[in-house]
């Protein structure tokens, strides 16, 4: 495949890679989904990941029907990748995608929850060992000699299960000696300290050559010290060789010229032999010793490739492992169905039977906000289509039937837009084959995720681009869910209660699933059988005259705003006596009754 022929390749891109890595390199490391290739031949990092998302999921970024379902996408991996254990698993997190078939879902679901239980059952002393080698093989850029570190890290913490077994029955003994062997070599040359002999070689001709580069200083400081005679300077030269330079005086005699002419001439040829000895025992020695290390690793080999192979793996299943346990993700549950046709649909209707689609959670909890660590987190309970939702919390109602289509109501700040987004992150992580953070959840992984922020842009120009984006998922024949958030903010409520009307009845034709919020449920009635009405409740101020929502949906029940709750606030805040009396004109608006009432009760939660 050419470089062009990648989404996102075009001449500028095409050139940068090329002169970077060459195009055969580069092909490779876009298939192989390597972003630190890419970047280091000049792309920057979000261009990178762009295109090997596309390169290596396609398909799976098709499912992202709108801006918002890419950028909830985003938001997700941004979370992961906060706990990745190396800099090449968090670029491997940035590429994940949707998956296109169950099974790959399931294997990586596999994989990652058992790495999860692992790593949970370790003791902290070895999950710090374990990081601890990752953050060398970080350091050392997945070098070998880290990996196969990092591997005996993760061999003596006594992990073996999962993507950890890789591990578990590699040779323990060979990978050490192995480890021995890297650490000794460095690109062909054997490193100070390998080995005794060679390190004592390389001292003594190094200190030869410094007395070499200094002779004259060292003939004047044997005359300084009274030693006129020939034999007398040899033996104190002979001498001062031996103590210095740790040399036999065999080895320095072997190098004493036979015919020097003056103490210069003697001193000179005898350190030049000698440092021609021990520059050829020094090369000798070396080829010994990398010989032997060499013969090391290439017994090992196998057991080096395969550490190497496996630690990069176990790497990113590691760090989302840490991810699901930070947010005590679990398994979610894929319900089983069939995308149908446009013609089965024309001549079937709305007809479900032997169709199983659904969303559903319970105990879910909104990523976003558990990591901002601003608020606690409410969990909730809400389903859709064919479901396993058997009990609700209590005061909601019955547990929701069979409808793939709701309509969610109720206060303002009540949650409603943070229930969409927990249906999509919950979506989105299980069609990427990972846990979710809810108790339970059932999933139908959809072909088409249309979701919808609230815009508060109110022109006909957002109109035409939201029903631009939002309709034609739900004209193909796939799987399509639909979260929607306050349609109305984008036209006037007559024509949103007659748009969203129409939306609701085309997702229920559609066979598709669907979440639509809205203020405008009363005037959807009639909605379609298959649609129900849910609503969100707040119950009033707290002391600090703060609103107190249950964020729990009620089912089968329209939700109210409340805006006596508000009144009531800004009565109670007024900083003077003429705001306070604009306000309670608000609240007679509202009902004086009522704003009383709510003002009652916060003083008596006081």
């Amino acid at each position: 495949m050419r470089l062009e022929e990648y989404w996102g390749v075009g001449p500028k891109t095409r050139e940068t890679l090329v002169d970077g890595l060459g195009a055969e390199a580069a092909v490779e490391a876009i298939e192989s989904g390597d972003v630190r290739a890419l970047v280091d031949a000049g792309l920057p990092r979000g261009r990178a990941t762009r295109i090997l998302r596309r390169a290596t999921g396609g398909e799976g970024m098709e499912t992202l029907a709108t801006s918002d379902a890419r950028a909830a996408y985003k938001e997700l991996l941004d979370l992961a990748v906060e706990h990745a254990v190396t800099e090449r698993a968090a670029d491997r997190i940035r590429i994940l995608t949707p998956l296109s078939s169950r099974e790959a879902m399931a294997e990586r679901l596999d994989a990652v929850l058992a790495a999860r239980d692992a790593w949970a059952a370790l003791p902290e002393g070895d999950r710090e060992a374990v990081l601890a080698a990752y953050d060398r093989y970080d350091e050392r850029e997945g070098s070998e000699l880290a990996a196969v570190e990092a591997a005996l890290a993760l061999a003596e913490a006594g992990v073996d299960a999962g993507p950890f077994a890789a591990i578990a029955d590699l040779d323990r003994e060979a990978l050490a000696e192995a480890a021995a062997a890297l650490s000794a070599l460095d690109d062909g040359r054997v490193r100070e300290g390998a080995d005794e002999e060679l390190d004592r070689l390389r001292d003594a001709l190094g200190t030869v050559e410094d007395v070499d580069a200094n002779a004259l200083n060292l003939i004047e400081e044997l005359r300084e010290d009274g030693v006129r005679d020939v034999a007398g300077f040899r033996d104190a030269f002979e001498d001062r060789l031996v103590a210095d330079a740790g040399v036999t005086i065999d080895r320095v005699r072997e190098a004493i010229p036979a015919d020097a002419t003056d103490a210069t001439d003697f001193v000179g040829a005898t350190l030049r032999g000698l440092r021609a000895d021990l520059t050829d025992a020094v090369d000798e020695r070396e080829a010994a010793v990398a010989s032997d290390l060499e013969a090391t690793l290439a017994d090992a080999r196998e057991a080096v490739d395969r550490a190497v192979s496996a630690v990069d793996e176990i790497a990113l299943h590691l760090s989302l492992a840490r991810f699901a346990l930070a947010y005590d993700c679990t398994r979610p549950t894929f319900v089983e169905t069939e995308a149908r046709g446009a013609s089965d649909r024309a001549s079937a209707g709305t007809a479900r039977e032997g169709r199983r689609a659904a969303v559903s959670v319970v105990g879910a909890r909104n990523l976003r906000l558990a990591a901002s660590d601003e608020e606690s987190v409410q969990p909730v309970t809400y389903a859709l289509g064919d479901h396993a939702v058997d009990e609700v919390p209590d005061g909601v109602g019955s547990a929701p039937g069979d409808d793939r289509v709701a309509v969610l109501t109720g206060a303002n700040s009540g949650g409603k837009t943070t229930l969409l987004e927990t249906l999509c992150q919950v979506v989105l992580l299980a069609s990427m084959g990972l846990p979710v953070p809810a108790e339970r959840a059932a999933v139908t992984p959809v072909d088409a995720l249309v979701f919808h922020r609230r815009h508060a842009s109110f022109n006909a120009g957002v109109l035409e681009s939201t029903l631009r984006s939002i309709v034609p998922p739900l004209s193909g024949d796939g799987r399509t869910l639909m979260l929607v958030d306050e349609f109305e903010a984008i036209t006037e409520p007559g024509s949103a209660a007659d748009l969203l009307h129409g939306l609701v009845t085309l997702t229920v034709e559609r066979d598709a699933l669907g979440v639509f919020v809205t203020h405008l449920a009363d005037d959807l009635e009639p909605l379609p059988p298959e649609a129900r009405v849910d609503g969100i409740f707040a119950e009033g101020l707290g002391a600090d005259l703060e609103l107190r929502v249950d964020y729990q949906p009620r089912f089968d029940t329209v939700g109210r705003s409340t805006p006596e709750f508000i009144v009531s606030r800004l009565v109670a805040n007024a900083s003077d006596r003429a705001e306070r009396a604009g306000f309670e004109t608000l609240a007679e608006a509202v009902g004086h009754e009522a704003v009383q009432r709510t003002l009652a009760d916060a003083r008596w939660d006081e």
